[in-house]
């Protein structure tokens, strides 16, 4: 078959991963090829990525949009030897990189949320659609759209006449954070479903955000106009099926599952081959590159207190008991429950340092939301068993990885996650919230450990508890421990089975029950 893959991120292009759904557009394409599927995969050039030495380009398409006409052009990628098989492709044009070139996204002020980056997605998503019915690429078998920046190829695709032909294209829909929707206004904006597409009827009933009546929410118009939904593991697409969890789309996700539309299938992870530990001193001298290179930039946060950490690490020549890890973004989702105010005043994370002691140590690397940078930088002043870098790095996160004794993983909630699989790839156990993906990797007491609660009080009460046993089980029973290790290394999320999973429940099974 002919699959075309529409993203906003794709991790096979130096640059062109923010999170996890770039590992997953990065690993999945070429795992389908020896399944015999013909795979492109189709991106904003965000000015940048036509920039390569030896794009070309291919082909200019007329888009109409905002009531004119604008020309984006289409570029073709080199292939990559990494990936064999997988054809790159990118849309290009200024609106697609409003707010400079090569990034992702943009910040929108708390007044616009999505602005920016609704109408620069509107765009692509309308070229995709005329690039498809202007034959300036392939039609596809399966049009494989991913989460909520791509949907509006489906909302054209379903609703406008001009698009009609495509109505029989296999339109596949994965939703990587329910949470992201992408909401804006149906009119009244500059950033609005009818500045964008003027021309276009619609039912609100399908696109329309339950919550805010006279919203468009592109998440709810790929879910209820695509043939498949599918989500990032199984526990997550059962999670937002509830009202709770379901940020408002529950009502939608529960009757995709009734028609047998909606499938969770896990991501996976790359193992490429062992890979050595680190020593102490080595990831600490790592850790001071990385530093620097920061400060250079004029990226780096409070580097120069770091810089003292690891400085007297290295003179003391003292390896920690414990080598704690965390690794990710530092949002609302992957570390609120360590700001959670305990019944002492504490935080959660004051009491997790409490309890790992002097003789362990926590490294976090990440960056984010302001407050929780500010947040962790001012524990990392007054807590000697305390390193932040603020900052990304992914060698320095490889070398975490592979080097700590217990990876931290506290989300609120986990679509899937890949942190957690790559720490166990390294032989690392995590501690994990049983929420999402988490709950289908990590088994508690087995190849890792795991925690719950009903509200974030409970679930940090737990978190601390779980810690104090997990710190327990390491020095008291060393065989066990070792036992928890060797099977976190041994856990295996392979890109092939999933690829098949996609294949046999994504693909086949809805071209099969559309005939």
């Amino acid at each position: 078959m002919k699959i075309l893959m529409v993203a906003a991120e794709n991790g096979a292009l130096p640059g062109g991963k923010v999170g996890g759904m770039g590992d997953v557009i990065r690993d999945v394409p070429s795992a389908l090829v020896p399944l015999g599927h013909d795979l492109t995969v189709l991106t904003p050039g965000y000015q940048h990525f036509s920039r390569y030495q030896d794009a070309v380009q291919t082909a200019i398409i007329e888009v109409p949009f905002r009531g004119g006409i604008e020309s984006v052009t289409l570029w073709a990628l080199p292939p990559d030897p990494r990936h064999p098989g997988v054809n790159y492709r990118v849309l290009e044009h200024p609106l697609l990189a409003p707010c400079g070139p090569g990034k992702i996204y943009c910040d929108d002020p708390p007044g616009q949320p999505f602005a920016m980056d609704s109408s620069k997605f509107a765009l692509f998503c309308a070229a995709v659609a005329q690039a498809l019915v202007q034959d300036k690429l392939p039609c596809p078998d399966v049009l494989h759209l991913h989460d909520w920046h791509t949907a509006m190829v489906a909302l054209l695709i379903h609703f406008d006449p001009a698009l009609a032909s495509l109505q029989s294209v296999h339109r596949v829909y994965t939703i990587h954070n329910l949470a992201l929707q992408g909401i804006r206004p149906v009119a009244g904006d500059d950033s609005a479903l009818t500045s964008w597409f003027p021309y276009l009827g619609w039912d609100h009933e399908l696109i329309g955000d339950p919550r805010y009546p006279d919203c468009f929410n592109p998440m709810r118009a790929g879910i209820n106009l695509c043939h498949k939904v599918h989500t990032v593991s199984p526990t997550y697409a059962a999670e937002i099926q509830t009202d709770s969890q379901g940020e408002g789309l529950s009502g939608d996700l529960r009757r995709a599952a009734a028609e047998s539309r909606l499938e969770g299938i896990l991501n996976g992870c790359e193992y490429p081959g062992d890979s050595a530990a680190t020593d102490f001193e080595t990831l600490l001298a790592a850790a001071r590159r990385e530093l620097y290179k920061w400060q250079a930039a004029g990226t780096a946060v409070t580097a120069d207190r770091t810089l003292a950490q690891i400085a007297h690490y290295l003179e003391s020549g003292r390896r920690p008991s414990l080598l704690v890890t965390s690794v990710g973004r530092l949002t609302d989702q992957k570390v609120s429950l360590l700001k959670t105010p305990m019944a002492d005043g504490l935080s959660c994370m004051e009491h997790l340092l409490q309890r790992l002691g002097e003789d362990g140590l926590l490294i976090m690397l990440g960056s984010g939301d302001h407050q929780y940078e500010r947040f962790f930088a001012e524990l990392a002043g007054t807590a000697t068993n305390f390193i932040f870098l603020c900052g990304f790095s992914e060698s320095f996160a490889e070398s975490l990885y592979v080097t700590g004794d217990l990876f931290l993983m506290p989300s609120s909630f986990e679509p899937c996650g890949i942190s957690q699989m790559l720490a166990m790839r390294g032989a690392q156990p995590c501690l994990v919230h049983a929420v999402g993906g988490l709950a289908d990797t990590v088994q508690d007491g087995v190849n890792g450990f795991s925690f719950g609660g009903a509200d974030a009080p409970e679930q940090a009460a737990r978190f601390l508890q779980r810690f104090s046993e997990v710190l327990t089980l390491r020095t008291q029973h060393p065989e066990h421990w070792r036992d928890v290790c060797e099977r976190a290394a041994a856990a295996r999320f392979q890109w092939a089975d999933i690829a098949r999973a996609y294949d046999d429940r994504l693909y086949r099974s809805g071209l099969a029950n559309k005939r």
